[in-house]
């Protein structure tokens, strides 16, 4: 049977690369230690396959036909279709066609019901943490592209129910495989709005911290806080996701720091398998 060997997450915002050269030299090392320290710990878990939770940025979908949750079933996504992601090495990323269509079919078993990619373009969103952790090799990756980009997005208790599926859904697959899932996104971040640029301090310590606590006050804390917190904090989301696959128990914060050239609330954290 496979095993749950991790979560894990981390920010991904575009000017991590587009902007990383301006970043002040102290963010930049800290930066650079958070993601290598969570590619260490990455690496040290081991997995054959990594489950990565991210929003798609446009680059599959549009307002016209935007899923709630959309799981990569292929044997092969594309590489990020952004011009200043062409650094990336990876332009063709390896899937797991079992393990994802496993997770598909227990989640309509379930009462979930995600649509399916045969094929999808996986952007930044993705793809900064895995370039900026330093994985030289990368397990392969099933994609699962959750909405915390346009309303309506799936709820919170939603997303941390979710993650509790993908755990019974890897525990319950036949093969011998080390499955870890990456929660990608976050933390405070404003795009596009009045508030472009805010990162809400305040709000990120306190989420951090809820982390540790019961999943109830984390969930009830962001249903009150998110509306006015940036649209890019939704992505927390996926870190909930993360949340509920590590039963929501051992939170390990690896750093948290504000930056404001790349105007997002920037955190890395892990959890402990068990």
């Amino acid at each position: 049977m496979a095993s749950f060997a991790g979560a894990f997450a981390a920010s991904h915002g575009p000017l991590l690369i587009r902007e990383w050269e301006a970043v002040p030299p102290a963010e930049k090392s800290r930066l650079k230690t958070a993601f290598e320290e969570l590619g260490r710990r990455l690496k040290s878990a081991n997995p054959d396959v990594l489950i990565v939770v991210s929003p798609d940025h446009w680059s599959n979908f549009f307002l016209d036909n935007y899923p709630a949750v959309c799981l990569g079933v292929g044997a092969a996504n594309e590489g990020p279709p952004e011009p200043w992601m062409k650094g990336f090495a990876h332009r063709e990323i390896a899937g797991h066609p079992g393990l994802a269509l496993h997770i598909v079919e227990q989640a309509m078993r379930a009462g979930f019901e995600p649509s399916v990619s045969h094929r999808l373009k996986l952007d930044h969103g993705a793809c900064i943490p895995l370039w900026r952790m330093g994985l030289e090799t990368l397990p392969k990756i099933v994609p699962m592209l959750l909405n915390s980009i346009e309303p309506p997005m799936p709820t919170l208790r939603r997303c941390f129910d979710w993650g509790r599926l993908l755990r019974r859904s890897i525990e319950s697959y036949p093969e011998s495989i080390r499955v870890a899932i990456l929660g990608t996104g976050g933390l405070s971040h404003s795009i596009g709005e009045p508030t472009m640029g805010a990162i809400y301090e305040d709000f990120d310590h306190e989420t951090i911290r809820l982390f540790s606590s019961s999943e109830d006050s984390l969930i009830s804390y962001l249903e009150d806080e998110l509306p006015r917190r940036g649209n890019g904090s939704e992505e927390v989301r996926n870190w909930l996701v993360a949340h509920g696959a590590a039963g929501a128990r051992g939170f390990e914060l690896v750093d948290y720091l504000p930056v404001p050239t790349v105007i997002v609330g920037c955190g890395f954290a892990s959890w402990k398998a068990n």
